[in-house]
């Protein structure tokens, strides 16, 4: 017998099973009692004198007995009375007995079923805890909906981990590539003024303090990603205005941009969101610094804020460069990941912007979206959500 137990609350599960071992238990007791009840009359006219025993069949039969077999019945009966009433307790606590040992093996079997996920989520719980992320319980097709839904969240959550470690080694890997040049180049400068090879000249010390302001934006850029990680990078929130936000960002890096060439188009609409300006301009900066180092050709730098819907406020940048890959949306959030195929450094940059501006939007409860501009060039937009004033 295959017994099919459904996505049930443990709850419910657990009533039904007992509700229904609790019929099965009442059908056997029952059953056992209407089989021996022929059994136990036929002892009981063997017990009695033959004239009470006559008596009890022509009652039975519907019959008139002889009033000497009645008398001799009538005054049996106590005694059978008694005996008949302990055969019967006999019969009901044997066949008790068998309910329960069925009744009991069966819960047991149900309980096994019930339970054998959590036995495989508690060894690959072990397992994780080793270190195995790669570990997974799978779905299980019998069980409660409690079960079902711990064995799906903890799958997930081992996906995750393995994602988390997987990425982990990739950014220390990276970290060590972006830093193992500049430092190269230091300590090959440094070490060539100490044996006096190279002269102590004004222009190679500059060139030194290039690479170490480099690696100073480096570590910033990294401290801000380990903050955001560790949801710190956003503590005191303010109402900000966008547009104002944007004014004195674009004001500021008028030097940056009229180095490379670039003018600036603006259509600033007042919005105001909660969030920390410091973090806004931040971000603000470094969508103007990927500009510059990747779009300088294209001239034009436009800049855009507004509301979206009802409850979404946005900050956009519109350029007229090469545009960005397909798959930006996947790479931004890789440390060190840049626009042009080779990830050379020839454009400057940490390789870090996309991912702290990222990094800014989601601590602020919002988003970064990609797209391409129309007539070329591409658009990167930052989503926050909007104050409502009440």
């Amino acid at each position: 017998m295959k017994i099919g137990l459904s996505r049930l609350p443990l709850g419910i599960l657990t009533a039904l099973v007992t509700i229904a071992l609790l019929i099965i238990s009442v059908f056997i007791i029952y059953a056992g009692v209407e089989f021996m009840e022929p059994r136990l009359e036929a002892r009981l006219l063997e017990r009695m004198p033959a004239e009470a025993a006559q008596a009890y069949k022509d009652i039975n039969a519907g019959k008139l007995p002889r009033q000497e077999s009645l008398q001799k019945l009538l005054s049996t009966m106590p005694e059978l009375e008694d005996w008949a009433n302990w055969e019967v307790d006999k019969i009901i606590l044997g066949f008790g007995a068998t309910a329960v040992t069925f009744c009991g093996l069966v819960g047991y079997w149900l309980a096994r079923k019930i339970s054998r996920p959590l036995e495989v989520l508690a060894q690959a719980t072990q397992d994780l805890r080793t270190g195995d992320f790669a570990v997974r319980v799978g779905s299980f097709r019998k069980g409660a909906k409690e079960v079902a839904t711990l064995v799906k969240t903890f799958d997930e959550l081992a996906a995750e981990l393995e994602n988390m470690e997987n990425r982990l080694r990739f950014n220390t890997m990276a970290v060590a590539h972006e830093l193992r040049t500049p430092l190269t180049i230091l300590q090959g400068n440094l070490q060539g003024m100490a044996d006096g090879v190279f002269p102590l000249e004004p222009e190679r010390v500059r060139q030194l303090l290039l690479q170490v302001e480099g690696l100073s934006a480096l570590v910033e850029d990294l401290r801000t990603l380990s903050l955001a990680a560790g949801q710190k990078l956003v503590t005191q929130r303010q109402t900000v205005d966008l547009a104002v936000e944007a004014t004195q960002v674009l004001g500021a890096s008028n030097t940056l941009l009229g180095s490379v060439g670039m003018s600036v188009e603006v259509a600033l609409e007042p919005v105001r969101v909660s969030g920390d300006s410091q973090r806004l301009r931040q971000a603000l900066l470094a969508l103007i610094e990927n500009a510059t180092r990747y779009a300088a050709d294209g001239r034009v730098l436009r800049c855009e804020t507004g509301r979206r819907g009802a409850d979404e406020a946005f900050i956009r940048m519109l350029d007229r460069g090469p545009g960005l890959p397909d798959d930006v949306s996947i790479h931004s959030i890789d440390l060190f990941w840049r626009g042009d195929a080779s990830r050379s450094r020839a454009t400057g940059g940490t390789g870090l912007g996309l991912s702290v501006v990222q990094a800014i939007a989601k601590a602020h409860g919002g988003r970064l979206e990609f797209s391409a501009r129309a007539g070329g060039g591409a658009v990167i937009t930052l989503v926050l959500p909007r104050e409502i004033a009440l």
